[in-house]
């Protein structure tokens, strides 16, 4: 990509830090094996990097159309898309979730104990479609992510809840639906499988499957040529290899490319966690974003609407106040959460810089971010599944935030 650091309103000289900072402390120690980043400000690309391996076994460098497992960076288009049926009047977020799935109308709220000796009661509120798109509504991950483990884990295994795909969406909603849930809906935030019934409203409420109506009515407005839930064998050469940290911290194959699940379509496409996507794909869904939902002159999401989403949804609270469990894709402190975006809400809690953005991130270390007040966005892309958390975007945002030329 052309690049005009400048143009955007950058030190040149401070924004070089990015590179000289990935290459010095994550490529050349081979804590990552290789990575992208974008950082696009003012309509202008200021910096486009593309650093290190793709593939360490066959020694495949990092290429600019490399096609990344962004996992639940799937998360924000699947609720972008939901919400696209909102603007068209077809739901209200207020509406209980029982009335796109009947079978939830019998949901009931873990109290004590676990197995056979499990105490349950029916929830007092019901759960409604904004519970699901901010992570409110009591489902959990089933024990199925680490950090996750919670009284309700074993209800999950015994109906036979995985993250393979190998159900249907209709499936893995009745499924759902027969767990108990964690809380009360509206009363805490746990990271959970509720992006996947998101993606299930999606297909019930427009009447399409759910992928096809993700490629109608967001990836060929958009132009994203290479996101979806599968790669195909013609695009298999720029499929990068994913990796995790051994015990002797090296770098250990996780998925390779060319035996890879993502090669074959699942029955389930899953709005959680699913796609597959470069950064120029990626860099289009976010031009979109902080372009107030237009692109290229095209409209796809009302400002009005974004605006909606991106808000705290968790009223005057942080995910420090009300998250359960111990994995997520944010920290706690100062964070906020909307309709499928965490969102800095105190800068001073969260020891960061850019407050007022929205943002989220992948379980393979990707991360995006925008902040609207800047007309910033920035997107940082590799394949590694961590033991420990490397804070990439804090250390990327201080650079960041560091180098923009207030004089420009």
């Amino acid at each position: 990509m052309e690049t005009n650091p400048t143009g955007a309103g950058f030190s040149k000289n401070k924004l070089d830090r990015l590179r000289i900072h990935l290459q010095e402390h994550y490529i050349t120690p081979q804590k990552i094996p290789g990575c992208r980043l974008l950082v696009a400000r003012r309509g202008c690309v200021a910096s486009s990097l593309t650093l290190g391996l793709m593939d360490l076994e066959r020694k495949l460098p990092m290429r600019d159309d490399t096609i990344f497992r962004i996992y639940s960076m799937t998360k924000p288009i699947t609720s972008i898309a939901l919400m696209m049926l909102f603007e068209e009047g077809r739901f209200q977020l207020s509406d209980p979730v029982a009335k796109f799935i009947p079978s939830w109308s019998a949901q009931r709220v873990w109290v004590e104990g676990s197995g056979e000796a499990m105490t349950t009661r029916p929830p007092k509120t019901a759960m409604t479609i904004q519970h699901l798109l901010s992570h409110t509504a009591g489902l959990t991950y089933g024990g199925l992510l680490p950090g996750m483990e919670l009284p309700v884990d074993a209800a999950y295994q015994r109906a036979g809840v995985t993250r393979t795909g190998s159900d249907t969406l209709e499936s893995l909603a009745e499924k759902l639906g027969s767990v108990p849930l964690l809380y009360e809906p509206g009363t805490r935030w746990s990271y959970s499988l509720a992006t996947d019934i998101c993606g299930y409203l999606v297909e019930q409420i427009s009447g399409q499957p759910f992928d096809e109506f993700l490629k109608k009515h967001l990836f060929e407005p958009l132009e994203m040529h290479d996101t979806d839930f599968c790669v195909p064998d013609s695009a298999l050469s720029r499929f990068a290899a994913c990796y995790v940290r051994g015990a002797d911290k090296r770098l250990q194959l996780q998925d390779d490319p060319l035996e890879s699940p993502y090669r074959y379509r699942p029955t389930g496409p899953s709005g959680a966690g699913g796609l597959v996507s470069t950064m120029e794909d990626y860099a289009k869904f976010c031009t979109m974003l902080v372009g107030n939902g237009n692109y290229n002159g095209l409209q796809l999401i009302g400002r009005n609407t974004l605006k909606l989403m991106t808000q705290n949804h968790l009223g005057t609270k942080s995910l420090a106040q009300m998250a359960v469990g111990g994995f997520s894709e944010t920290s706690n402190e100062g964070v906020g959460f909307g309709l499928g975006f965490a969102s800095t809400i105190d800068a001073v809690a969260s020891g960061t810089v850019g407050e007022g953005d929205f943002y989220w991130g992948g379980y393979a270390s990707t991360h995006f971010w925008v902040d609207p007040a800047e007309e910033l966005f920035v997107i940082f892309m590799t394949q590694l599944i961590p033991s420990s958390t490397f804070n990439f975007r804090g250390q990327i945002r201080n650079i960041v935030y560091g180098a923009i030329d207030e004089s420009a």
